[in-house]
């Protein structure tokens, strides 16, 4: 079991933050190491009562960083301890997010951009995890993806296409529009949305993502997008119990 009072392994070469640490977490299951990323928006008026919430055992959440609005970057769980960020939901056939995936939570209300000093320490953090555990830009997602319809954090005002310019996620590129809509649902589970939730649920979080100025009901430039993206990036399936 890892200890709550004990030494933090943080990114060596980063300014990373010991203010706050969460109690809240335990050992991860099947896996001893995580091969996903979760990001998150807090939906809370400052980090400070945001890091209150993920530090306090009452409500039993957490997650490994929090990342202010000036850019400061706090750890309140140890990288390699199951932090309770992501709640249900799957991606692939990972049905223990949790036990999968280092959470990095944006202080942001939903309803605000976020501040460049925040992009661009998130954009610092999440490099130096990627490299440092092995995990590609695809496995970086959002809670709403993991979840549709259940969560929309980081929501339509983050810039997904920003981190992929840099190989921290992905997008997709031009292409034609004959794919037909009934492959809509077959699609999304390729790419990784559970096969469990309602179509209108993860074309939302599709949307919010990749088009998140579209709205009405399914188009073929949704289901264009999601072509592309499963050509290039199919979930991979981990080994083992999930």
């Amino acid at each position: 079991m890892h200890d709550p009072d004990g030494p933090v392994d943080s990114p060596v070469q980063l300014p990373i933050s010991h203010r706050w640490r969460s109690p809240n977490f335990t050992e991860r299951r099947g896996t001893d190491r995580p091969d996903m990323v979760v990001l998150h928006y807090t939906a809370m008026e400052s980090c400070e009562a945001a890091a209150e919430r993920l530090c306090d055992p009452q409500f039993e959440v957490s997650a490994h960083y929090l990342i202010a609005e000036n850019g400061d970057i706090h750890q309140l769980v140890d990288e390699m301890a199951r932090a309770w960020h992501a709640g249900r939901g799957s991606w692939g056939n990972v049905t223990d997010v949790n036990s999968h995936s280092i959470g990095i939570e944006l202080a942001n209300t939903g309803f605000h951009p976020f501040p460049e000093p925040q992009m661009a320490a998130l954009e610092t953090l999440l490099a130096d995890i990627l490299r440092r555990h092995d995990i590609a830009p695809e496995r970086v997602i959002g809670h709403s993806d993991m979840a549709p319809g259940r969560k929309s954090d980081p929501g339509s005002r983050f810039d997904w296409k920003r981190l992929a310019h840099k190989h921290l996620s992905v997008w997709p590129t031009d292409a034609p529009t004959n794919t037909p809509l009934s492959s809509f649902p077959n699609l999304a589970t390729c790419f990784g949305y559970p096969n469990d939730a309602a179509q209108d649920d993860i074309l939302n979080a599709f949307r919010l993502r990749f088009r998140p100025n579209a709205s009405g009901p399914l188009a073929k430039q949704d289901v264009a997008i999601l072509a592309s993206l499963v050509a290039r990036y199919p979930i991979d399936p981990p080994a083992g119990d999930a």
